[in-house]
């Protein structure tokens, strides 16, 4: 856990500084700049696009994060991979761009009556997706080198710098909203020209197609595994988009905006867990290639206990408090609430269940996987035709949860059963217990105390002395306090005491 906790900490602070501009964009500037119902424009247009790139990138993704260790060799250049996912890459960017216009007038009914403004910039999807799709294969590509830190600062930090910039453009007047549209949508191709001058600087940006050196059987392989993945990725990102896309054509722009917004004041506390799955991932695929099992499970072990626990008391914090945070928004805002909470409830069990997909993707029984990609996908589908037009946005993010927490649950046991791998340990129960006192507790208090700033001075010291202090002096995750511990010692060392 030496390197993961080491890059993950870096790439945990970048990603925090991201949310913090991410917060100053989507949760301040994009409320008080934009209506709601332009709020759910401009991310169905980014919802639209990401889903474009996953349909471009050929499962060129997971073949990556896959086989990348088996071909690393700097001398011989990695014998062509990178070339080689490019020409993939290429090939689905052009023929999901010639399926964008063919379609097109098919795909613009299914939004004329609920939200006509999409058709007027339906092209605007399409930068996004090309970009993103760049994005994706340098990033995982450099992910295998184990160069994170380049990645997540033009992604969180950079970008964002960038919307902040156009927003302030389009606040001050300077140019029209379908220009801010335009400018949005150019903007992503900011951060694949920074890992492009990075790769070149470094010599890894090796794009001859002369140097692809990988055998006929082996590129047999990789095109048959990359057409398993395809569909794994599809099924995350589908997932990820399709109540976004379904809440805009069966609920409007309005409601798309709230729920846009409160997905990405959500997405704040995953940042600890996506931090570590960046760095894990890779790892997973060296260990599985070196036959080293015992570390495997180790590593799952430790990762599902971190997540549960970080995930758990960041969702304490934030719900117990979440009238007074949400306060701060638009009232219409506050018909999102409940929104946060089903969606969370879904994310604290994906995050629970740490790396079992990363396990499941490289392990021989990877072509399984399709199978609960494919239910995921048509879980998430029938849930929302049931649950929007009944529930609303409310039910787009049941059906989201349900859908995760499902296949989840499909995966660990799978995982158990060819490997007798599970990441379950007693002291997570006891995490559990004490999360659930700490909302209970958190619950009865509001009955007393009404007043905004001493109801959240109250239930912040709740969740620090029944959650986080009991798993400190508990041990209940010894990652975590050997990790506190370390950081507090330098902390004191630098401070002279």
């Amino acid at each position: 856990m030496g390197l993961v906790q080491k890059d993950a900490l870096r790439t945990m602070i970048i990603s925090y500084i991201g949310i913090v501009l991410g917060y100053l964009n989507k949760g301040f500037l994009f409320i008080i700049i934009l209506s709601t119902a332009q709020i759910g424009l401009v991310n169905l247009i980014y919802s639209v696009g990401v889903l474009f790139a996953q349909f471009a990138n050929m499962g060129t993704i997971y073949t990556t994060w896959r086989f990348f260790p088996v071909f690393r060799n700097e001398s011989r250049k990695h014998h062509g991979f990178l070339p080689l996912m490019i020409l993939f890459v290429l090939v689905g960017i052009v023929l999901c761009t010639l399926a964008t216009f063919f379609f097109r007038d098919e795909i613009e009914q299914l939004y004329l009556e609920k939200s006509p403004d999409f058709v007027d910039y339906y092209v605007w999807f399409i930068p996004i997706g090309i970009s993103t799709v760049f994005f994706l294969v340098f990033e995982v590509y450099l992910r295998g080198l184990y160069k994170n830190i380049i990645s997540v600062f033009a992604n969180e930090i950079v970008l964002r710098l960038a919307l902040t910039m156009i927003l302030g453009i389009y606040w001050m007047k300077w140019v029209s909203f379908s220009t801010f549209v335009i400018l949005h949508s150019l903007i992503y191709f900011i951060p694949v020209l920074m890992l492009l001058i990075y790769m070149v600087r470094i010599g890894e940006f090796n794009i001859k197609l002369s140097s692809i050196q990988i055998s006929k059987r082996f590129r047999r392989i990789l095109v048959k595994s990359s057409s398993y993945f395809y569909i794994n990725t599809l099924g995350l990102v589908i997932v990820a988009s399709l109540d976004v896309v379904m809440l805009a054509q069966m609920d409007g722009l309005e409601s798309t905006g709230i729920y846009s917004t409160v997905l990405f004041l959500a997405s704040a506390l995953q940042v600890p867990y996506k931090s570590i799955i960046r760095i894990s991932a890779p790892l997973v695929s060296e260990h599985w290639k070196n036959r080293q099992f015992g570390e495997i499970k180790s590593l799952y072990i430790k990762i599902s206990s971190v997540s549960l626990t970080i995930g758990l008391g960041l969702f304490l914090f934030t719900w117990l408090n979440i009238d007074f945070l949400f306060s701060f928004l638009k009232p219409e805002f506050s018909l999102g609430i409940w929104v946060f909470f089903f969606i969370m409830m879904g994310r604290i069990f994906d995050m629970y269940c740490g790396i079992n997909s990363s396990i499941f993707t490289s392990s021989k029984k990877y072509k399984y996987d399709v199978y609960f990609t494919v239910s995921l996908i048509l879980i998430v589908y029938f849930l929302n035709l049931l649950f929007i037009p009944v529930w609303g946005m409310n039910g787009a993010a049941i059906s989201t949860s349900i859908a995760l927490a499902l296949v989840n649950l499909g995966r660990l046991i799978f995982v158990w059963n060819i490997l007798k791998m599970h990441p379950f340990t007693w002291n997570q129960v006891t995490v559990i217990f004490a999360g659930l006192l700490t909302l209970t507790s958190g619950t009865f208090i509001q009955n007393y105390i009404q007043e905004g700033w001493i109801l959240f001075f109250c239930e912040s010291i709740l969740v620090l002395a029944l959650f986080i202090f009991p798993v400190y002096y508990l041990k209940l995750d010894t990652e975590i306090v050997n990790y506190t511990n370390k950081l507090l010692g330098v902390i004191f060392k630098r401070s002279g005491k």
